[in-house]
């Protein structure tokens, strides 16, 4: 630990993950606009996919509450029965859903959903047609549902996006501290998650505020960080 610097204890900060917390713009809106016409799908499931913090989750949870739907990660499916995971409920939305621990879980899952007339969300980082599925039956039923994509942000999101990630946590964040970041940054959601949280941990440690200066050093030490993991 940098003389000067206090341990920093992390403690979970509480996104917001309401229908009204979410930023809409063009590299959303399809998707948005596939969430809002539920239940009026072209077939039993909907695949939302895209890059790393690009909302997917957060719609899901928008979803969720809006169809009473339960949610669940891939890796947790697991063997578990159809209505053991739905408890109750018709639908379901299922988190990396690329990142399966058991394919027949979720063949099991599309297809008892498919028959008492619920909606099953996919949220991945992939399009379905890339996921590597070994089941030739739920390959099938993946590619054939409807497929929507969240693309990059542009600039307006991405500077909407990072007043969102500093309101999560209780930052106060000057004009001029945006401006920078904005115009030096990834463009990217991953990137705006990863700045937000060093900012957040340096400030802390340091004991000082979110300034240009600040995010000067932490530009400089992701890029560092950046290139160090990058070398052979």
């Amino acid at each position: 630990m940098s003389a000067g610097r206090q341990l920093v204890l992390e403690f979970p900060h509480r996104p917001a993950l309401g229908k009204i917390d979410f930023l809409v713009s063009d590299c959303n809106m399809d998707a948005v606009g596939w969430i809002d016409r539920w239940p009026d799908w072209p077939g039993p499931a909907l695949a939302v996919y895209g890059p790393p913090d690009c909302g997917k989750t957060h719609l899901a949870h928008v979803w969720r509450n809006r169809s009473s739907a339960v949610l669940i990660s891939g890796p947790e499916l697991g063997d578990r029965a159809a209505p053991d995971i739905l408890g109750g409920a018709d639908s379901c939305a299922v988190d990396d859903a690329d990142a399966l621990s058991d394919e027949e879980a979720l063949l099991h899952l599309y297809n008892h959903i498919a028959e008492i007339g619920g909606k099953l969300l996919l949220a991945g980082r992939h399009p379905p047609a890339r996921w590597s599925l070994k089941l030739a039956d739920l390959a099938s039923r993946v590619a054939a549902a409807q497929a929507v994509e969240i693309r990059p942000p542009d600039d307006e999101l991405l500077g909407a996006l990072l007043v969102k990630l500093f309101y999560d946590r209780q930052l106060t964040v000057s004009k001029d501290v945006l401006v920078y970041l904005l115009a030096r940054m990834e463009r990217s959601f991953a990137a705006a998650s990863a700045i937000v949280d060093a900012l957040d941990q340096l400030g802390l440690a340091e004991r000082r505020g979110v300034t240009v200066p600040l995010a000067r050093t932490v530009l400089n030490e992701l890029e560092t960080n950046s290139d160090t993991n990058g070398e052979d």
